[in-house]
Order: C-alpha cells, then sequence, then structure tokens
C-alpha cells in the first residue's frame, strides 16, 4: 500500500485570473475539474498586475480578499459534494513584481512542486484563442497541461488560427485520464460545461443600478458580503 502512494502522480490544477470579482462560473470550472481530473489540489492564484486588463482593476490585496472568500465557499461546496480536492489560494503572482505573466507561475510551480506532478491549468476556451496573445505561450506547455472548458458564444472550429490548430494536432488528448498520467503537454478539451459568465460584464453591473439584483447566483456569498461591505464596483 504505502509503494503504491509513493508511486501515484500528484495532480494540481491551476485556476488564474484578476477574479475581479470572482463569480460562480469560477467555481463551476474549478468543481468540474477537480472531480474530471481527480485533483489532489487546487490553487486560486489572483493576478498582480495583469497585464492584459488595462487600468480600472481593483487592488490586489483586495481581489486576493474576495478570492479567498470565494474558496471558502468552493470548500463548502466540495465537502458537501464529497469531493476530496483540497483548495488553496496563492498569492504567488501578487508578490512576484512586475507584469503577471502565466509563463513564470508555471515554472514557480513546476519547481514547488516537482518533475513528476501532473500540473493542469484550468481555462475556459476563451483563453485558449487568445493563447498566442500570451507571454512565451508556446512555452506553456512544457511546465503544465491545459484543460479547457467551453463557453457560451465561443465556437472554436470557428474562431481558432492556425497556431492553436497546430497546438491542439500535436497536445490533444481526447480522454481527461491523460491528463492525470502526465506532469505536462497535453491539452484537453470539455464540452460538457458552459458557463455564461464573466468578471467584466458583473462589475459592469454592479456599477449599474441593476446592482441589487446581483446574487448568490452570480457571486459567491462570502465574496458578495466583502463586496457590499466595502462598497467595491460602485
Amino acid at each position: 500500500m504505502t509503494s503504491l502512494r509513493l508511486n501515484t502522480i500528484k495532480k494540481i490544477g491551476i485556476l488564474g485570473g484578476t477574479f475581479d470579482p470572482p463569480h460562480l462560473g469560477h467555481l463551476k470550472l474549478a468543481t468540474h475539474f477537480a472531480k474530471v481530473l481527480h485533483l489532489d489540489e487546487l490553487l486560486l492564484i489572483p493576478s498582480g498586475e495583469p497585464w492584459q486588463k488595462g487600468t480600472g482593476l481593483t487592488n490586489a490585496e483586495t481581489r486576493l480578499q474576495l478570492t479567498e472568500a470565494a474558496g471558502v465557499d468552493l470548500a463548502r461546496a466540495f465537502q458537501y459534494l464529497g469531493i476530496p480536492t483540497q483548495i488553496g489560494v496563492d498569492r504567488l503572482e501578487i508578490d512576484r513584481a512586475g507584469p503577471s505573466y502565466a509563463i513564470d507561475t508555471a515554472k514557480a510551480l513546476r519547481e514547488r512542486f516537482g518533475p513528476n506532478s501532473s500540473m493542469t491549468w484550468l481555462m475556459g476556451v476563451d483563453s485558449l484563442l487568445n493563447l498566442p496573445t500570451w507571454n512565451s505561450w508556446d512555452q506553456l506547455l512544457n511546465y503544465v497541461n491545459f484543460a479547457v472548458a467551453s463557453r457560451p458564444h465561443y465556437a472554436l472550429s470557428l474562431e481558432m488560427n492556425p497556431q492553436i490548430e497546430v497546438l491542439l494536432t500535436q497536445h490533444q488528448s481526447i480522454n481527461a485520464d491523460a491528463l492525470e498520467k502526465s506532469p505536462f503537454g497535453r491539452i484537453y478539451l470539455d464540452n460538457s460545461l458552459s458557463i455564461d459568465l464573466s468578471s467584466t460584464h458583473l462589475r459592469n453591473q454592479l456599477k449599474s443600478s441593476a446592482r441589487s439584483e446581483i446574487a448568490s447566483e452570480q457571486i459567491p456569498a462570502h465574496a458578495l458580503e466583502i463586496i457590499t461591505n466595502l462598497g467595491l464596483y460602485k
């Protein structure tokens, strides 16, 4: 029994983002892939300086606080659903000076978890389509796998450019099991999840007269409480 445990690959999920604010879409994606990939640990990583998002974002420490609050709700959901995945909120990108590049985070986490752990970056298909704009994007699969969830209004087959097409030809795996067994270098596309929520839309809604209509169906309860108490997004 001991030798089996020693030989088991540790499975780490990575969910990064501005989390400005965190929403139920983030939690649904995390829950789905925690189950599908049998993750041992899931890291929520709010970005420090999200270089592609422009100005006007909430400060990093407040976004970290919101992410931690969302993590509490996610942990309760995991407990209710019987999902054994451990949840962590990591300030890795917030503490790192300069723009938050996924490649730097992937390298740091690979060093932390070692060469044999399966590390999978969780994302929506919109992020995959936008991947060639990321810094050193073509190196990411040397450190992590990708688990990609479908989203409404994004048709991968119609919108992907030749670079993504080549990437999928070289790295796509039909079965999620391949990611569990591979430390890096695999892409799994999951069409069973379709989430139509975005932080940008929620920020705009919170700034409008529709603010009072936002409930825990869109933003996790603990995060929403902080938003209300601090008067954020007005």
